[in-house]
This record gives C-alpha cells, structure tokens and sequence, in this order.
C-alpha cells in the first residue's frame, strides 16, 4: 500500500484553506495563461496586420518584427519567473501547511 492511499483526500479538498489555495492559483494561473496567448498571437496579427511598422530596421538588418519574435522567449521567462516567485511565497507554504497538518493525523 502506497502512503498516498492513506491520505484522506476529501477532507483535503473540504478543508477552507485549500478552497482558497485553488481559488488563488487558478485565478493567478489564468492571469498567466491569458497574458501569454495574449502576447503569443500578437506576433502573427502584427506580422499579417502590421507589416510596415514590423519591417522598421533597428539595427542593420534586425527590425521590430525580428525583436518582437526574440521577446517572446523574454516573456517566457519573465511569465516562469512570475509565477515561480508567487508560488514559492504563497501558494507553497500554504499548500506545505495543509498537507503537514493532515500527515501528522495519520
């Protein structure tokens, strides 16, 4: 028998601090996940929509289309960032507080 079948999951998910854990995440997550597919189809709209002010040359033959395409590896990171930063000082430490309290009763 594996420990995770002793675990009581339903008091887990009844228990009020973990309503509020999952409320948080998923409004935060979805934040993310909107300001991501946001900024991912801004490229090709801009790309068909755009074209003159993404063929602006900034720098021999780097234009703003060229840019924009390398920022979304920056947003990639900055969103990873985010939500590792959020994470670790909220949505850990209540989620490590929730599951040591119901691994003691065991």
């Amino acid at each position: 028998m594996s420990p995770n079948e002793d675990v009581d999951w339903d008091a887990i998910v009844s228990d009020p601090r973990f309503v509020v854990l999952h409320r948080r995440k998923s409004r935060f997550l979805f934040g993310l996940m909107a300001f991501s597919v946001l900024y991912y189809f801004l490229l090709p709209i801009g790309a068909a929509y755009y074209q003159p002010f993404f063929k602006i040359r900034v720098w021999g033959v780097v234009n703003i289309g060229l840019l924009f395409a390398l920022s979304e590896f920056v947003a990639a990171w900055a969103i990873a960032w985010t939500y590792s930063r959020r994470a670790g000082q909220e949505f850990d430490p209540l989620a490590a507080a929730i599951a040591g309290e119901y691994a003691r009763k065991l």
